[in-house]
């Protein structure tokens, strides 16, 4: 038995003095019995510092209360504790932190009183800190470019380092990059003006008090922007580069900073500015591996603000060209009054339009492009100019849906990979000043909102046509409506009601109720409708308002001719005594020339009766001249030797415009003279 005994002591002795992991012997007040001097924390100390104390005596770097509630929990329950990791510093290595597994066992004699315990410590700072370099890379590619703006990610990747793998974390950033400019390749001059984008903690002081300027030369700023190399960095107070300006340096002093990471934000072969990481007296310095993750996040977050800087040199390139083909401020119209709220916030492909048409009738269009950005803004500008040329062509509404379909679907295959379900959506409201009637249209877009002059809303069902470039091949069926003078007419696009939620019939009426206060501006009204629909700013809005008006019956007249010659020269003395009564003598010889060339086509080329109108509408004069037939009439050039053939010539070198404009039953051939005041005294 004694051998045995021997034979234990001299195992146990062997444990204890050969052991890897740190063997603890505690008894039930928690103070050391036996101890392996090997364990890295407890090397240096003697066995008089050690045995008879407790850990918060011989190890006060570790967390001993933690340590001190998880001995007595297993003193108490005699459940074991495995592997818990703990993190402390030593007496002689204040500032180098371990990381150490613990694993408790409780002792009990042979009758099952509690002796003590045995802890078990197991050195794992190596293994440690490289799962929390690993950990701290997954939180920046976790976290970092959740949007695409730059503050904010640089904000993010300032965030994902400190505090926790640094003390403080600084993102500067050229102000090329910043600016939506391209950043020139390759390493970048130690003049480069740079500017804090972002930084964490909030109270952490950047190594420069101003934005926008160089970093002193030499210092490893300029460095790593000269060569675009990543340094680590160990700082004291007689650090030389410190003194090339002592004033902007002095918080890297002041904080007490003694191991920093410079590391260049490069995305190919662009350099945007620089990643700074700092630690304090009160951790550990930066080491190799800890250099190597500084360069595998600057990279990630580099990629990232390239990504927002991008976005935003393309949202300004797009805000720019949806700003350039918008419509000039929409010219003043009898038919209509007009105002307009335009929020370009994505740079979308939202538009509005204003078209004066023959017959001193308007065009009011809103539409839609899918999509964002210089592509959609570019498609926006193609459907504007396209639906403005049809419209000059005096088509029916219907037509020219079917027409600007086409268009769509036409835009929408180029590239051939571009296969959107639609190109756009579009309403257009067609209105009348003399007739009072409005047209209404849309194709695949919310119906337009109709008050009467009380502020009512009108009941109006517009039918809703396809998308354009959806390939529907047409369906657009147009609504016809009288509108009482002061009437208001609001096209809209989702944008501005999105924050009302998707019931489109909850949209308009609340719409409705902002537009109500009919003795209100129109400006006021859509800045009203503006702040109580709060539109979001991640999608472009529209609203278009047009209060209508009546031509005066005493502008317009009207006459129907039979197909004779004989009319042409009643047609002139008509065209006199009128412009006469309207005090408009000065433009009666050109007027009647218009008009007996285009009664003497009529007769010649359309079917009965003839309808000659004249509108007078502010300082434009309107001449029309209606058959049944609905054939286009051709502008020729006569030779010189014919004897007809030179009508539509003279109409055309006497008008400011003209055209041919059609319906199911007829076409109409007008022209518009703009008029120039007369002077005193002129007959």
């Amino acid at each position: 038995m004694e051998a045995s005994g021997a034979d234990d002591s001299m195992v146990l002795n062997a444990l204890f003095s050969q052991s890897p992991q740190g063997l603890f012997v505690l008894d039930t007040e928690l103070r050391v019995v036996r101890f392996n001097p090997s364990a890295r924390a407890l090397r240096r100390l003697s066995a008089e510092e050690v045995v008879g104390h407790t850990v918060g005596e011989f190890a006060p770097g570790f967390p001993a209360a933690e340590l001190t509630g998880l001995a007595r929990e297993v003193l108490a329950t005699g459940e074991p504790l495995r592997d818990h990791l703990v993190r402390g510093s030593t007496r002689t290595q204040p500032r180098h932190t371990l990381a150490v597994e613990v694993s408790l066992f409780r002792l009990n004699d042979a009758d099952g009183g509690v002796l003590g315990l045995v802890a078990v410590l197991e050195d794992v700072t190596e293994r440690q800190a490289a799962a929390d370099r690993l950990a701290v890379l997954g939180r920046v590619h976790r976290t970092v470019g959740s949007t695409l703006d730059e503050r904010s990610t640089a904000g993010e990747l300032a965030r994902a380092l400190a505090p926790g793998f640094a003390e403080a974390a600084f993102v500067h950033l050229s102000d090329a990059a910043g600016g939506g400019g391209a950043a020139r390749p390759g390493p970048l001059p130690a003049d480069t003006p740079l500017r804090v984008a972002g930084h964490a903690p909030e109270s952490a002081r950047p190594p420069d008090r101003g934005g926008g300027r160089p970093f002193p030369f030499p210092t490893p700023f300029t460095q790593v922007l000269n060569d675009a190399r990543a340094r680590l960095l160990t700082l004291s107070a007689d650090t030389p580069w410190l003194r090339t300006d002592p004033e902007r340096f002095a918080p890297l002093v002041e904080a007490g900073v003694h191991s920093m990471i410079v590391a260049p934000l490069r995305v190919r072969d662009e350099v945007l500015g620089l990643l700074t990481l700092c630690r304090t007296l009160r951790t550990d310095a930066f080491g190799e591996a800890d250099l190597d993750l500084a360069r595998q996040a600057a990279l990630a977050g580099a990629a990232h603000l390239d990504n927002a800087r991008a976005y935003h040199r393309e949202h300004t390139i797009a805000s720019a060209l949806q700003h350039r083909l918008q419509p000039r401020p929409a010219p003043e119209l009898s038919a209509v009054e007009t105002a307009q709220v335009y929020l370009p916030e994505s740079a979308g492909g939202d538009w509005f339009d204003v078209i004066p048409l023959s017959g001193a009738r308007v065009a009011l269009v809103v539409g839609d492009v899918t999509g964002h950005g210089i592509e959609a803004a570019a498609t926006m500008g193609q459907l504007r100019i396209a639906l403005r040329g049809l419209a000059s062509q005096d088509l029916e509404p219907d037509e020219l849906f079917t027409h600007l379909d086409e268009v769509a679907a036409i835009i929408g295959t180029e590239p051939p990979d571009a296969s959107p379900a639609y190109v756009a959506t579009c309403a257009v409201a067609v209105y009348d000043p003399v007739t009072l009637t409005c047209v209404l249209l849309r194709a695949g877009h919310p119906a337009p909102v109709v008050l009467d002059p009380q502020g009512a809303p009108v009941a109006v069902e517009v039918p809703e046509g396809p998308a354009l470039g959806a390939g529907g091949g047409g369906g657009y069926t147009p609504v016809s409506v009288q509108l009482a003078p002061g009437s208001l007419l609001a096209l809209y696009t989702d944008g501005l009601v999105a924050a009302c939620g998707p019931d489109e019939s909850c949209r308009r009426r609340r719409l409705e109720n902002f537009l109500a206060p009919m003795d209100r501006s129109l400006t006021e009204l859509a800045d009203t409708a503006l702040y109580a629909l709060a539109p979001p700013r991640d999608d472009d809005a529209v609203l278009l308002l047009a209060r209508t008006r009546a031509l005066p019956q005493e502008h317009v007249t009207v006459w129907t001719l039979p197909t004779d010659g004989s009319v042409v020269a009643t047609a002139r003395r008509l065209v006199e005594q009128q412009l006469s009564a309207w005090g408009l003598s000065g433009a009666a010889s050109d007027t009647e020339l218009i008009v007996s060339e285009l009664v003497t086509n009529a007769i010649l080329h359309g079917k009965g009766p003839i309808r000659l109108r004249l509108i007078l509408d502010g300082d434009r004069l309107l001449s029309e001249v209606t058959d049944a037939n609905g054939a286009a009439p051709h502008l020729r050039h006569a030779r010189e030797g014919d004897e007809g053939g030179r009508g539509l010539f003279i109409v055309m070198r006497l008008s400011s415009r003209w055209g041919v404009r059609h319906t199911r039953r007829d076409k109409t051939i007008w022209s518009e003279q703009r008029l120039v005041p007369e002077r005193d005294g002129a007959a």
